[in-house]
């Protein structure tokens, strides 16, 4: 029996109204923290300690067993030894309790033998009808309920809407205590350990019900569950909560082909950043990006556009600010005419008026001129959010703050703002309680501590808005034509993937397959013009690595010498069986690419497109996505590789008719879903295009079972 993990399950594991410790002890510092814990949030006369010998533990009176507390229990933290965590989990169900928070280690993360272990746990925790958070994590802490069921000592009292999750307890309390520094007040902190049963995806799910969550932090080294993750992220973006990861490791996948060029395009770390950007996550490199991303998106919500406008007291800051932008991405659009006049009649007449703004020294004499800017600004149609640069303490020296008068126009400029306003700190100084006062006087609802770091926010931001602002829209994938399961098996030669390719709609150059120089010759004649010929054979399928390609072939001779030295070279080939040799007209000019698709093994089908030829591995210039995708999206891909001038026609070539490539390329998405779990990777190298001709030259399909 598999457990439901439903929102509705995690509810009473999240919002416990009783918690027992099991294995406390006075030895254990874990049991002292997390008793200690419990007793500051005034969770003491809701814990029950359960020692098996009955020790007064902690001060207070214990039970030997979870069945001698004798009222309802909604989870047991057990600090138990691994060997006797079975034990205690059949103690903890007969005593009615459904819930589990295993703290001990030794179990996946400790080898085969820990593997086993952690099996056996959740075998027997699902036929007790108990839910396992953990094993080998530190717990949990809901702060907007004030229960902590964790031993990490300095948990913070104030509530707020930032939910951190973390598969690294050890990390935890650094992101814990720098999400202080910052200023993103969390709702509840979830270490996820191994994930033995609740994992990532689980909490995320239940999350996105939360009323008190409005943003999701999560620190990953893995994803355990991809289709309950890829299911509850969509329902994140479709309910307006930005969920933001840090995602460790960036190992490359073996390529599932050797006969795929896509396969070395395809990387473990790539894949979830393609996988992500499908999903709206917002990726992070950093802890401080991470919890600043988060806490500003949980302040700001979704912006109605990508703009940043800024306002600042320092000339300096705004340089950095529009180099930063540059750097990572942020738009700072020019201001509209009509907010150039708005400004004008506010700024000093030595004062230049541009995005970044330079409010200068004359708002030290007159500081309604932060008010009123922040006011025109936020006005600006294309401006999504302002950010407002200015000094933040963060320490008192006993005198009343000689910057409130600033702090408090800002406010003001805040309340009277058409779009949202973030105030911006120039360092990473840190918010503290004394920052906080001058902020609650100012009305400032939320700062951020640095230039960079807010740039990475609102950039962050401003992606994720337009990303998932139409979440909710599904896309269906075309019905293709496709052979029968029973014949997606094998070795495919060219010939059988054009044939592939035709009947699925996608165009394909002209050729006829040929066994004689004869009939070379016969078919050279009727496309009338140079052509290419190439060995046809399923066992050969990087054919010019054996002489099987002739290219610009013209006249009788040349194409009747080229076909007996290309079926030469076929016949050479150890085992390859000959289905003859494939005659086509030459192409010049216009754009190669590649398209294809390799199956991961978490995510399923991946699509890859590419500059192709030789340029594939040379360059490695590819934008990746799951699939499907539509033909918008496959545009999107295509503009955003490095090379996409060459589609545009730079340096006086043929533009490429994006539409019509957009179109095939998911056309190629929507036959790799409709071929199933037999496709192990399909790929078109080159796909040419010019002007409004698109035309697969080339294609590899290799199936799951050969």
């Amino acid at each position: 029996m598999t457990l439901a993990i439903t929102p509705e399950r995690l509810a009473s594991l999240f919002r416990p109204r009783s918690v027992a410790l099991v294995g406390a002890s006075n030895k254990s510092s874990f049991s002292r923290s997390a008793y200690n814990n419990l007793v500051e949030f005034g969770f003491a006369d809701r814990t029950f300690l359960v020692n098996r010998r009955g020790a007064e533990t902690h001060g207070r009176p214990t039970v030997t067993s979870c069945t001698r507390i004798g009222e309802p229990v909604d989870v047991a933290f057990m600090m138990v030894p691994q060997a006797g965590t079975l034990d205690a989990l059949t103690d903890a169900a007969e005593a009615g309790i459904r819930n589990a928070v295993i703290l001990s280690s030794g179990y996946g993360e400790a080898g085969e033998a820990g593997r086993a272990a952690q099996a056996e746990l959740v075998a027997h925790a699902e036929s007790l009808d108990v839910v396992l958070l953990g094993p080998n994590h530190l717990g949990f802490a809901n702060f907007v309920d004030q229960v902590p069921v964790t031993p990490i000592n300095g948990l913070p009292h104030r509530a707020g809407s930032v939910a951190l999750l973390s598969q690294s307890g050890a990390s935890s309390q650094a992101m814990l205590s720098f999400a202080g520094i910052c200023g993103a007040d969390l709702s509840s902190m979830v270490t996820l350990g191994n994930e033995a049963m609740i994992t990532a995806g689980h909490v995320l799910d239940y999350l996105v019900d939360d009323e008190h969550t409005r943003a999701i932090a999560i620190f990953l080294e893995t994803i355990r569950d991809p289709e309950v993750f890829r299911s509850a992220a969509r329902r994140a973006a479709a309910a307006g909560k930005p969920v933001v990861v840090l995602k460790a490791g960036s190992s490359e996948l073996a390529a599932r082909t050797a006969a795929a060029h896509t396969g070395a395009l395809v990387g473990d770390d790539r894949t979830i950043d393609a996988v992500f950007r499908d999903l709206g996550v917002i990726r992070v490199d950093s802890i401080e990006d991470m919890l600043i991303t988060a806490g500003t998106a949980a302040q700001l919500g979704r912006l109605a556009r990508p703009g940043i406008g800024v306002v600042s007291i320092s000339g300096g800051a705004c340089d950095i600010l529009a180099d930063r932008a540059e750097d990572l991405g942020a738009e700072l659009p020019a201001f509209a005419e009509s907010t150039e006049q708005a400004l004008a009649e506010i700024m000093p007449p030595y004062g230049t008026i541009h995005n970044p703004l330079d409010v200068t020294g004359a708002a030290i004499i007159d500081p309604t001129i932060f008010t009123r800017a922040i006011e025109a600004v936020s006005a600006d149609p294309g401006v999504g959010v302002v950010a407002v640069v200015n000094a933040l303490p963060w320490q008192s020296d006993g005198r009343p703050y000689t910057g409130q008068v600033f702090a408090d126009a800002i406010g003001d400029g805040i309340g009277r703002a058409q779009s949202p306003v973030v105030y911006v700190n120039q360092v990473l100084e840190p918010i503290t309680a004394y920052t906080r006062e001058v902020m609650a006087h100012a009305r400032v609802p939320h700062a951020v501590p640095g230039l960079r770091q807010a740039v990475v926010a609102l950039r962050n931001l401003a992606w994720w808005s337009e990303t998932t602002r139409d979440a909710a829209t599904p896309h269906e994938p075309r019905a293709l034509p496709v052979p029968d399961s029973s014949a997606r098996r094998g070795t495919w030669s060219e010939s059988a993937a054009r044939g592939l390719l035709a009947d699925a709609g996608i165009p394909v150059v002209p050729a006829e397959l040929v066994t004689s120089a004869q009939q070379a010759v016969r078919a050279a004649a009727g496309f009338g013009g140079p052509v290419a010929l190439k060995i046809v054979s399923p066992g050969i399928l990087h054919k010019s690595d054996i002489g099987g390609v002739r290219l610009g072939l013209a006249g009788d001779e040349a194409v009747a010498a080229a076909y007996e030295e290309v079926a030469a070279a076929g016949a050479k080939v150890p085992g390859a069986t000959i289905e003859g040799v494939l005659v086509s007209p030459m192409r010049a000019g216009g754009t190669e690419l590649l398209a294809g698709v390799v199956r991961d093994p978490q995510w399923g089908p991946v699509l890859a497109v590419a500059l192709g030829g030789i340029f594939v591995e040379v360059l490695g210039d590819s934008a990746l996505s799951p699939l499907p995708v539509t033909p918008a999206r496959a545009r999107q891909l295509l503009e955003g590789l490095r090379g996409a001038a060459l589609l545009r026609g730079a340096r006086g070539g043929e533009p490429a008719d994006l539409d019509a490539l957009a179109d095939v390329i998911a056309r190629v998405g929507d036959l790799a879903l409709a071929l199933g779990d037999d496709l192990e990777s399909l790929e078109i190298n080159p796909l040419r295009v010019a002007g409004n001709t698109v035309e697969a030259l080339d294609a590899v399909v290799t199936w799951r079972n050969t």
